[in-house]
């Protein structure tokens, strides 16, 4: 039986004593110099930088289209295999976005945690709770809702306001965070995709469901402030968040010792984060 996502997180938080997720998004235009051309260069680069920050972090995130787009899937497999063998209790978010209904759900829901094997998966929920509810029959696995994202169009479609009914209206993300906090977390599995560059939304969504874990990226190359991301989105333990930061830390070098300078930028990031976690003297 599968390990229960939610559990294998709240270990992971202990353990590393870490928020940060590392997501490994492989731009083959970006890779040292000494890999290109290799036919698993995808895979040697990942694991590198998977092996050089593991005790750093809470968890890695791939993201599906930089695999795909190389005709690239065996090697994401054999990412994903590598971090459950030799990083066992570290929770792999395959970052997909994925959102259909139906026949179509179930088959992108076996895609991500059959196929490749993922503890959690990113899903779209703009159709609806039939379309979440395919993902939420595999047991034990997480499933993070977009809620509200760090991209400037965000607010296009997520801050557009609905009527709660009464006379009342409440933002789309805030309906998204209500609903995942409440009767859409059948198997209490679900999280929220919440950017760091709107902090002032990522404290209203901690506000609406203060129990679910928060993907959050947009730190570091997207311009994220580490100490409001922190003061906004975590719990009162001082967890329930996966701070996801990626090219600042994939590229940190461009030489043969590139996994080494990943390291110093992935615990740079993850004290940085730790500052704010901590009392002030």
């Amino acid at each position: 039986m599968t390990a229960s996502f939610t559990l294998s997180l709240k270990q992971a938080w202990r353990r590393a004593d870490s928020l940060l997720c590392v997501g490994l998004d492989p731009d083959p235009a970006k890779l040292p110099a000494h890999l290109r051309g290799k036919a698993d260069a995808t895979f040697q680069f990942c694991r590198a930088i998977v092996d050089a920050t593991a005790d750093l972090v809470c968890a890695f995130k791939p993201q599906i289209a930089y695999f795909a787009a190389q005709s690239a899937e065996d090697q994401l497999e054999s990412l994903i295999d590598h971090i459950h063998a030799h990083h066992p209790g570290i929770p792999v978010v395959l970052d997909a976005k994925r959102g259909d209904i139906g026949s179509t759900a179930e088959q992108y829901a076996r895609e991500a945690f059959e196929r490749y094997k993922a503890d959690a998966v990113t899903v779209n929920p703009y159709m609806g709770l039939d379309s979440i509810e395919p993902w939420l029959a595999h047991e034990g696995r997480g499933v993070f809702l977009l809620c509200r994202t760090s991209n400037p169009g965000g607010a296009d479609l997520q801050s557009l306001e609905v009527d709660q009914g009464s006379g009342s209206a409440e933002r789309l993300y805030e309906r998204v965070a209500r609903l995942a906090a409440g009767s859409w977390n059948r198997g209490g599995e679900l999280g929220l995709v919440v950017g760091a560059t709107v902090p002032a939304e990522l404290a209203r969504v901690r506000e609406l469901a203060p129990q679910l874990p928060l993907l959050v990226p947009g730190i570091g190359a997207q311009g994220g402030d580490v100490a409001a991301t922190v003061q906004a989105g975590s719990n009162a333990d001082g967890t329930g968040m996966l701070i996801n930061s990626s090219r600042a830390i994939l590229y940190a070098g461009k030489g043969e010792d590139f996994a080494a300078a990943s390291r110093q930028a992935a615990l740079e990031t993850r004290d940085a984060i730790n500052l704010f976690r901590r009392p002030q003297p």
